[in-house]
């Protein structure tokens, strides 16, 4: 039996100010940051102020110099990753917006809105390293990947389908299911064209282009805690809920999404990336998506996996963790665009 989900009222007189619950809760939609029901909704509120960041605060004159040093693959690669990414983010920012007219804890909708905010920032850094690189005309036709790419179809729609069934019958069961495929989405979508990127920039290429995918990498992260945190306490609060199901389906989907994920690091990396061995890449990504159900509250989906098996990466995993700041350990230029340092000096 389906558990109707109700919008959040815009101001309940009669409710308290700290809600009663994710969904279906009560709340007078009064949000008094001292006074939430999720002792972690303010810290990571507090988390996600301290990493705000906007991409014209980045020189790109290094990476348009080494734009045209790349080889004809790696260039169609970072192309065909951008593409992806500017999809991606695109539909998250609607969809994050739709979801938190359902979050009836005031805290929880805050933090969704900020959620929104940084994937519009995301996208933003799309066009801006994409308007530093290539003519208008070919960014327009980077924007239009995801139209006629078949394995770009195939991941997207995996997506969006999970995402419009929550749309088109919002219930408590489709609200939990769209949330598995978010932290698909954000959790593990993005890792195989992250290490891409990462790579470029162990090797001195592209690092202006990698510091922001760092800086969006790190948002990714918070986001998918915020969501499997909103996963595993509405199951908390729903004890009707049959666990056990959603936990498989969890397992499920993630077997299906680290395939998807695997057939796309084929198609845009394969075997002749120096430094990503594709076998090593599988490997990472069936890591990740052990971490990720674990994460939900799920069993791992493929047996063994546990450790990391691209070493390199664990620099990018420490500035995710707040340890250290790997392009701080390399020479990179970080200054803020101005009408000395504009485009016109690129």
């Amino acid at each position: 039996m389906a558990h109707a989900l109700d919008k959040r009222k815009l101001v309940d007189h009669e409710a308290p100010n700290k809600s009663t619950g994710i969904v279906n809760g009560q709340s007078s939609n009064v949000l008094n940051w001292d006074d939430t029901r999720y002792s972690w909704a303010y810290p990571m509120y507090k988390n996600m102020l301290a990493n705000f960041w906007i991409p014209n605060e980045i020189n790109m004159g290094n990476d348009l110099k080494q734009w045209k040093q790349l080889t004809d693959q790696e260039q169609e690669t970072f192309k065909k990753i951008i593409g992806l990414l500017a999809f991606l983010d695109s539909i998250q920012t609607d969809y994050s917006g739709k979801i938190a007219d359902y979050l009836t804890d005031s805290s929880l909708s805050a933090l969704m809105q900020v959620l929104a905010f940084q994937e519009v920032v995301h996208n933003q850094s799309y066009s801006y390293v994409l308007s530093t690189l290539v003519d208008q005309h070919e960014q327009e036709n980077i924007f239009e990947y995801w139209k006629y790419d078949d394995i770009l179809i195939e991941r997207n729609k995996f997506i969006t389908d999970g995402y419009e069934a929550f749309l088109e019958e919002p219930t408590v069961e489709n609200f939990l299911i769209s949330i598995v495929y978010d932290v698909v989405l954000e959790g593990l979508f993005f890792y195989a064209g992250f290490a891409f990127f990462y790579n470029l920039a162990r090797n001195g290429k592209m690092v202006s282009t990698s510091t922001m995918i760092n800086y969006i990498n790190r948002d990714e992260q918070i986001h998918v805690s915020l969501f499997a945190r909103i996963f595993n306490e509405t199951l908390n609060e729903n004890p009707e809920i049959d666990r056990a199901r959603f936990h498989r389906f969890v397992e499920e989907t993630f077997e299906k999404a680290a395939e998807l994920e695997i057939k796309w690091a084929h198609h845009i990396i394969g075997d002749s990336f120096p430094g990503i061995p594709i076998n090593d890449l599988e490997d990472y990504i069936y890591f990740m998506a052990n971490k990720r159900c674990k994460l939900l509250g799920a069993n791992k989906p493929f047996e063994g996996y546990s450790e990391n098996p691209l070493k390199w990466l664990r620099a990018y995993q420490e500035v995710d963790e707040g340890k250290s700041d790997f392009f701080e350990q390399k020479s990179r230029q970080y200054t803020k665009v101005s009408e000395d340092n504009g485009f016109d000096e690129l």
